[in-house]
């Protein structure tokens, strides 16, 4: 009778190859874990130094939109001067102001004459602008565009009482001229700070604020370093009762 075939070399083979292949394969597969790792960890290398080459472009290209009004904002405490007003205009001129006034007796049947009282007074104005109010700062190819707050007049406006001039005429049945003069010149403080914040008078220091405002952005741009060839080249100043329609031109301010 013929012996079966004897599995034994069969389990003996398999025995003896399966450790080998095991280590294969975990060498395989560590193998793979670690080029997954070093791939990743070479892509987070790559985007740190995008980052940063990113970020040394932007300190070499200068101020963006995004900065340089937080940049500007943080700098005005040491910019200020004393209560925190930026001095850009003074207007000297000299304003006349008249009074007319008439009495009646009986019931107003009886004119007593016109009273016409005039002072003529040289007055300087002053006009500045409020650092700790908003201000917006725009860079664009190479210009710097200022949202600058409203021009204001410093009140109350300086009257040079040295130069002023009384001229007064009265009808002959009038004894009060003395006491309209008075009360004409009691009230010239009050006229004349409305006249300084009138738009006419504001008007007429427009462009000399403007000036005024780019020489202080364009000395502070110089300080920051962020002035010249490849930076900002030009200021503009738009003032927050502008529309940018009525600028002309950008500023270069002077020096």
């Amino acid at each position: 009778m013929k012996a079966a075939s004897d599995p034994i070399p069969w389990l003996r083979t398999l025995r003896l190859i399966r450790w080998p292949v095991v280590t294969i394969a975990a060498l395989i597969i560590g193998w793979l874990v670690i080029q997954s790792a070093l791939q990743i960890g070479k892509e987070t290398a790559l985007e740190a130094v995008d980052r940063a080459a990113g970020a040394i472009e932007q300190l070499g290209a200068g101020f963006t939109s995004t900065t340089i009004t937080e940049t500007f904002t943080a700098a005005i405490p040491r910019l200020g001067t004393e209560g925190m007003l930026l001095e850009v205009a003074q207007l000297e001129a000299t304003e006349i102001f008249e009074r007319r006034d008439e009495k009646r007796a009986l019931y107003d049947l009886v004119p007593l004459g016109v009273t016409v009282s005039e002072i003529r007074v040289p007055v300087t104005y002053r006009y500045h602008l409020r650092l700790e109010d908003r201000w917006t700062l725009d860079v664009k190819d190479g210009i710097c565009l200022v949202h600058a707050p409203a021009i204001r007049p410093t009140q109350p406006p300086a009257i040079h009482t040295a130069g002023m001039e009384k001229r007064i005429e009265n009808s002959w049945l009038r004894f009060d001229e003395t006491q309209v003069m008075e009360e004409l010149e009691q009230s010239l403080t009050l006229r004349l700070s409305a006249r300084a914040g009138s738009p006419q008078r504001i008007d007429l220091v427009r462009e000399t604020c403007r000036v005024r405002v780019a020489d202080f952005v364009r000395s502070w741009l110089l300080a920051e370093g962020q002035w010249g060839q490849g930076r900002i080249l030009a200021v503009d100043v738009l003032f927050a009762d502008e529309d940018v329609r009525d600028l002309e031109s950008p500023l270069p301010p002077k020096g």
